[in-house]
């Protein structure tokens, strides 16, 4: 039951950005908490995604909540059931854990203008009553397959990265990979180890950083777990770290040149072979990409019993992959590392607001909220990893605990003025994602296209500054952006000019 002090909140997504803005919540009176989950289990990203070799590229120190900095890493980039192992544990530590209602996929979300509240309902027809909305789905959890003819054709198994097929023994065996984004880069170092035959596809190359994410000598374990001081040190020296790296994206012709030098000479060193190195080689300005961390991947393609292709894909049959060449290479087993479709957010999931109001028509032109996080017309609906938040150069954590607290700003706001919900003025939206387009003018960004972009040309996912300013931006809700719903039904929105 719905009241002032109480109101009912529905999360939807059960990963880093769902736990962590319940928790957040939580530790400030909020407490009647849904979490909806379509997985069997919490964890998000980091319980679908258990191929072998599975890890975060971002140093754990950082990757990992401020409030539980966890000193018991095993390495640098902790691997997957590690960092599902913490996310159960920090959901356990904070109690919530019991909110998580798991294989809840879902389908709708929709305002009502007569009772002001949310109903959320899933695919199998359940249905839940909501003050408050926060979708926590995040950018990587929609799967992508290329668009080639014949996908379906193929008799063997064949498999996305993020639905391995562990029951696939891959030893001996002809396999394809077709795709080298982060995943690829993460399993094929390991699967080449035991295939027979590992053709890799590749569409472009990647600029690489070396990242060799050996076991902690048990001599740095006890320094970091023991020590004062020295877990904090390595965190801020991390988030500098990522803030240099954005820099470098930012300023292409500058410090830009300094980290193409530096992935030039990690990437030269590693690559004897000059055929190879041509194939591999990115042709488009260090940063408009996604940059790689692996010390594995190019010695990987330089096993004589892997082949890098480089011709596009024409189709695929029932016995292997064609190629523009008109070479079919026939393998055992098709395995996609193609990524996901980061521009969808939380599509097709069918949201409607105010007067009944589609989000996927207001976001015909590409997806915007202000700050990542409100949507005009969509009262008390919160995006969490939304449009224009997402990071090159440090750790998504940060930007999602920033969204909690704002999120639970915007929610004490209303609580304090005892009012329905709460809904970002158009104006003030506006202005916001005016402000976050100019700023990706003169970036590397802009140089090339990539999955940053949706089908018009838009860079919709990533944020165009460092983390610092979008945690400063986010610091502190103000009241005169938004209007606020009341509760009876004759009464229209109005504006607060204090802080509730």
């Amino acid at each position: 039951m719905s009241s002032v002090t109480d109101p009912r909140i529905v999360i939807i997504g059960g990963g880093f950005a769902g736990i962590g803005c319940a928790i957040e919540l939580q530790n400030h009176g909020f407490r009647n908490i849904t979490i909806l989950e379509r997985g069997e289990d919490l964890g998000g990203t980091w319980f679908y995604n258990t191929y072998p070799g599975a890890a975060c590229d971002v140093p754990s120190h950082l990757y990992s909540f401020s409030f539980a900095t966890r000193r018991t890493w095993t390495r640098l980039c902790s691997p997957q059931q590690e960092i599902l192992d913490y996310l159960h544990e920090v959901a356990r530590d904070h109690d919530v854990d019991e909110l998580v209602e798991t294989g809840v996929e879902v389908a709708s979300c929709d305002w009502d203008d007569g009772e002001r509240h949310w109903t959320v309902t899933a695919t199998d027809e359940r249905t839940w009553e909501a003050d408050a909305v926060v979708v926590a789905t995040g950018q990587l959890h929609r799967l992508a397959y290329p668009r080639v003819e014949g996908i379906d054709d193929f008799e063997g198994p064949s498999f996305h990265s993020a639905q391995w097929r562990h029951d696939v023994d891959l030893t001996g065996k002809r396999v394809a990979v077709i795709g080298t984004g982060a995943s690829a880069v993460q399993f094929v170092p390991e699967i080449a180890k035991v295939a027979g035959k590992l053709h890799v596809f590749q569409r472009t190359g990647n600029w690489f950083m070396p990242r060799r994410n050996r076991r902690y000598p048990p001599g740095i374990k006890q320094a970091i777990r023991y020590l004062p001081g020295v877990q904090e040190l390595r965190r801020r020296y991390i988030y500098n770290y990522g803030e240099l790296l954005t820099a470098m994206i930012r300023h292409p012709r500058t410090f830009g040149r300094v980290g193409k030098l530096r992935s030039t000479l990690f990437m030269r060193w590693q690559l004897r072979d000059a055929e190879l190195r041509r194939k591999v080689w990115p042709d488009y300005t260090f940063g408009c990409k996604r940059v790689l961390f692996s010390s594995a991947w190019l010695p990987a393609l330089q096993r004589p019993n892997v082949e890098l292709v480089t011709d596009p894909i024409t189709r695929v049959t029932r016995d292997g992959v064609v190629t523009a060449d008109g070479l079919e290479r026939e393998v055992d087993v098709v395995i996609y590392g193609t990524g996901f479709k980061p521009a969808d957010f939380m599509l097709p999931m069918e949201i409607r607001g105010t007067g009944g109001t589609r989000l996927a028509d207001v976001w015909s032109q590409g997806a915007h909220a202000h700050l990542g996080v409100a949507v005009p017309g969509f009262p008390s609906m919160f995006l969490m990893y939304g449009p224009n938040t997402n990071t090159s150069g440090g750790s998504i954590i940060v930007y999602l605990e920033a969204q909690a607290a704002y999120i639970r700003q915007a929610l004490q706001h209303v609580r304090g003025r005892g009012a329905a919900a709460i809904d970002v003025r158009p104006e003030a939206e506006a202005a916001s994602d005016r402000d976050v387009q100019a700023r990706f003018a003169g970036t590397a960004w802009t140089q090339c296209d990539s999955w940053y972009r949706d089908e018009n040309g838009r860079i919709v996912t990533n944020w165009p500054g460092y983390m610092r300013e979008y945690v400063a931006q986010t610091a502190q809700l103000d009241p005169a952006q938004f209007t606020f719903v009341e509760r009876t039904s004759d009464a229209e929105p109005q504006p607060e000019s204090a802080a509730a």
